[in-house]
Parts: C-alpha cells; structure tokens; sequence
C-alpha cells in the first residue's frame, strides 16, 4: 500500500489540468477529461471506497503514511479500522507535502461526552500544517464561533452547525489553494478554503488572513509550495478514518498566433453574404484589420488567419477556409466544426 500510494501521487502530478478562457468554446483539440471512478459514500457502518485517482493517506490499516512532528514513527493508535488521537503523544502529520488540494477526512467525537466548550472532543485538520479546520463535538455545546465544528480556526465561523451526535461519523471535504509567495517571499495571493461538513457547505471560498493560532492571528510568512498535512492532539481520544487526497495541478494556457497577415483592402475578396442551404445567409466582414463572421443575429466571431484563405474563429473551435475565386471574390466558404463539416455559396 505503501509503495502505490506514493506511485499515485507522482502519476497524478503530470494529469489532467482545467484551462482558461484561452480554450476555445467547443474546442476539438481541447484535452479530454481523464476518466475517474468516483468510489462510493461512506455510512455510519462502513466507510466508501475513495475515487480512483485519490492519494490514499490512511484506510484503516496502519500508519506507515504519517509520523510524527519530529519524523519518528506516529504513536496513534489504530484498531477496528480508524486511528484514534492518544493524549500526550503530539499530533502527526504526513510524510509526504501538499498544496492546492481536495482533502476528504473521516472523523468522530468521543462516546460518552465529556467536557464542555473548547475541552469536548477537540481536535483540528491542518492543511500544510499551518491552516485550520476546527474537529470539535459542537452538537448542543457552546462555544465561540469561530472554534466550533467546521470554522477555519479564529478566523471564520462556519456558514452553519452541521454537526452531528458524539459518535457518528462526519466528514470533511475541504478544497484548499495554497498562497502564492513572490521571488522575494511577498505575499501574491492568500490562501483560500472551501469546506463541506457532511455534505453541507460551511466555508465558501473564504481568504485565509494567514496562519490559524489560539488568540492571535498571523500574518503570512514565505513558505514551500508543498507541506504536510497534520492532525492535532488536543487531550480528546477522537477517531479518524478514511483520509484521502487528491492533488490540484496547476492551469496551463493555449496561446492563439495569427500566422497570416491581410491588409484592410485585401479583406475585400471573402467579405459578402454566404448561403448555407437551407438557412439565412451569414456574413463575413471586416473592421479594420480583423475579419469577422456573424453567423447569428447578435453573434459576431473574429477569425484569425492561420494560412492563405484560411481562417480560425478566436472564441470557438471553428476552422473557415475560402475557396473557388471568381472576379477577384471568393465564392464557397467551408466551415469546420465539432467533427462536421458545412459549406456555403456566395449570394452577391
């Protein structure tokens, strides 16, 4: 398991990325999303089974992921398929770094309850180990906002109180961007967390305002793109099981290059009315030196010449090119789009 885990994790580094809006619409060459099995939902009897491209970091059965703080081996123990937090051993974290991330965590408030506030099933899930999610049984316990269940630790309240009772499995699932640091170790853009507590959506794409702290709240300090992710030891035996992960990779763009270049006046012999049978006629013109085809009223595409009598559109994927000259005009125009092919004739 071990060896796999860590086989997955660089796989999916070089996996499929989402682009901008550089893509065009429809665009054929536009990369296919990879197919993935999305596993199974968990019960209270059962945990589910974690979609086919995810990092798993602990099924229940050992540790061999995870260490901790200082590197040796974690001391939590593990029995019945979850690892429970054991006072005064530290909280763990794991072997291997993470950024932007989707992060599912499985965890459950000690049986009976004991404590109240801040002393009742307190735990936290720290994304690099820097940022917070608050673990606390808050079912029917009071405590300030922004340390109960589900907030991002002293600086956001979740949206609602979606715990359950002691006992039950919860789960986390929390989507987190990382901040970005300039070369001189400026903050570029702070981090930002979006979470789900059993389904329910309690933190909405909010700002990090740095580092999560009891009683203080940090300022961001430079640091590496990829850290650990920890679970912390707070004096409460809580459960965890079914910890996975799935690594976001970056953006990549697809830069459109005009190849060919028409004067103005020289965009005079494709510019007309063209028939596709049956249907109105579309238009092709031109402002200044760009050429455009209105194949809708109130839809206007800029075409960009890729090589001689052939264009490209700028917003879809749509190739247009102009043949059979005829008295210094060109008469039939072909498009090609999603697979298919479709010409027209000149009407004037």
């Amino acid at each position: 398991m071990k060896r796999m885990t860590v086989m997955m994790l660089v796989c999916f580094s070089f996996g499929f990325t989402q682009t901008s809006e550089n893509w065009k619409i429809h665009d054929m060459s536009r990369p296919l999303p990879p197919v993935v099995d999305p596993g199974t939902e968990s019960t209270q009897d059962k945990p589910g089974i974690p979609p086919s491209d995810a990092v798993v970091l602990f099924d229940g059965t050992d540790l061999s992921l995870w260490c901790s703080m200082n590197g040796e081996p974690a001391r939590w123990p593990v029995k019945n398929g979850y690892m429970e937090t054991r006072p005064g051993t530290g909280p763990i974290q794991t072997r291997l770094g993470f950024g932007d991330c989707q992060l599912h965590v499985e965890w459950a408030a000690p049986v009976p309850a004991v404590g109240t506030g801040q002393g009742r099933g307190n735990s936290g899930v720290f994304l690099m180990g820097k940022y917070e999610v608050q673990v606390l049984d808050s079912y029917e316990n009071l405590t300030y906002a922004d340390g109960q269940a589900a907030a991002v630790y002293a600086q956001y309240p979740p949206l609602v109180n979606a715990c359950r009772k002691p006992g039950q499995w919860q789960s986390y699932d929390i989507v987190f961007h990382r901040p970005r640091f300039g070369a001189q170790g400026e903050l570029l853009a702070p981090a930002t967390m979006t979470v789900l507590h059993n389904g329910v959506l309690v933190q909405d794409n909010v700002e990090l305002l740095g580092g999560t702290r009891w009683l203080n709240r940090l300022p961001y300090e430079n640091h590496s793109d990829r850290l650990p992710i920890s679970l912390q030891d707070h004096s409460n035996p809580v459960q965890y099981r079914n910890i996975w992960i799935r690594p976001l990779v970056e953006t990549e763009h697809k830069e459109l290059r005009q190849t060919v270049f028409y004067s103005e006046s020289a965009f005079g012999k494709f510019t007309g009315d063209y028939r596709i049978n049956p249907g109105p006629p579309l238009v092709i013109l031109n402002r200044g030196d760009r050429l455009y085809v209105r194949m809708y009223p109130g839809q206007q595409d800029e075409l960009y010449a890729v090589a001689e009598n052939e264009f490209v559109s700028v917003k879809v994927d749509m190739k247009v090119v102009f043949s059979e000259e005829k008295d210094g005009k060109m008469t039939k125009v072909t498009f090609y789009q999603g697979g298919g092919e479709t010409e027209a004739e000149r009407v004037n």
